[in-house]
Order: C-alpha cells, then structure tokens, then sequence
C-alpha cells in the first residue's frame, strides 16, 4: 500500500522557489531546502529528485507564475506603443521598488548558472525568445497602425528592449538607485519616438 504524502509539494515548491530566489542555487544546501521545506531528505528527493531538479522545477515556476507576465501588458487591446511602454515602465518601477534586492531569477540564474548548465540555458533561451517574440509582434502591430515609422525595424528593437530589459533587472540588485533607473528606461523608451 502506497503512502500519502505528509506535505504539500505544491506550497512545499514554492518555498524552495523563494530559497532559491533569495539565496541562488550554489548557497542553498540540501539541508537548507529540508529545512525550509519542513520535510524529510528521502521525501524530498522522492518527490523532486535531486537539488538541481528543484531548481529548474522552481525556476519553471517562477517564469509561469509571474504576475503580471509581460506577454499579458504587451497583449493590452488598443494602441501598441502604451503596452510597450508600460512594459519597460513596470520593468523600472518593479527594480526600483525590489527593496530585498532578489532581483529577476531569470536574470539570477542567467548570472548564477550560465554558460556551463546547458537545461538553464535552454529555459533562459526559451523565456527570452518568447519575451522577443512578443515584443516583435507588438512593435509590428504598432508599426501596422502607423505608431511607429515605417522605416523602423520591429525585431532589432524588441531585442533592444529585450537585452535593456534584462540588463535593468541586473543593475537594480546591485545598485537601487531610482533616479538611475528612471533615466534609464527613459532613454530606452525614447528609441520608440
């Protein structure tokens, strides 16, 4: 006879996402996630795998679970150059006012685990690709309905944004000056006038 799970995977997930998030791959231990996660190393490993599984299990969870995602404000109805803006404005004032300095785990683990771990690198490529890819779209559309020049080549700035945007999140752990960051995306929206 099978026994039940005494925990919760899905909360005990979510308390190793913020560990993780908080402290990086490399500083959390197994006796840390144990810890933390309140449950017993055999049951940790039976329901997660190993510590490296966790982690793409709670970096997957942290790229779906964002809120709001960036692909719902570039999907607003109506003109396409306000999404793209309040993209790059929420980016800012998100980084401004991440006052435990955790930063973006995407960016984290970009920084944490790149360029030797090949399953971060293929979510990190895939996270960034469909960020891209919706950029793209938007700035096509806002081309299309004549918010943005003809001549202006819609993928070459969405990775602009893309790479701006990423960029952003990484100074705003180390630095948190506001005024910086506001010139910042000031300056990056301006290649959209």
């Amino acid at each position: 006879m099978a026994r039940s799970k005494e925990f919760d995977p899905d909360a005990a997930l979510q308390a190793a996402l913020e560990l993780f998030w908080e402290r990086g791959y490399e500083a959390t231990s197994v006796a840390d996630l144990v810890e933390r996660l309140g449950v017993g190393r055999a049951s940790l490993y039976a329901t997660f795998g190993g510590k490296h599984d966790l982690y793409m299990k709670a970096l997957a969870r942290y790229i779906e679970t964002r809120s709001p995602s960036p692909i719902e404000i570039l999907s607003q109805p109506g003109p396409a150059l306000p999404a793209v803006r309040a993209l790059v404005e929420f980016y800012a004032a998100d980084s401004i006012e991440d006052v435990r300095r955790r930063g973006c785990m995407v960016v984290n683990a970009a920084a944490e685990m790149l360029p030797g771990d090949r399953e971060v690198a293929r979510v990190l490529d895939a996270n960034w690709a469909g960020l891209e890819a919706a950029l793209t779209s938007t700035l096509m559309r806002a081309r299309a309905q004549g918010e943005l020049p003809e001549g202006r080549n819609p993928r070459a700035l969405a990775r602009f944004l893309l790479v701006f945007l990423q960029g952003l999140r990484l100074m705003s752990k180390g630095s948190p000056d506001a005024a910086r960051l506001r010139d910042a995306a000031a300056q990056a929206l301006s290649v959209l006038d």
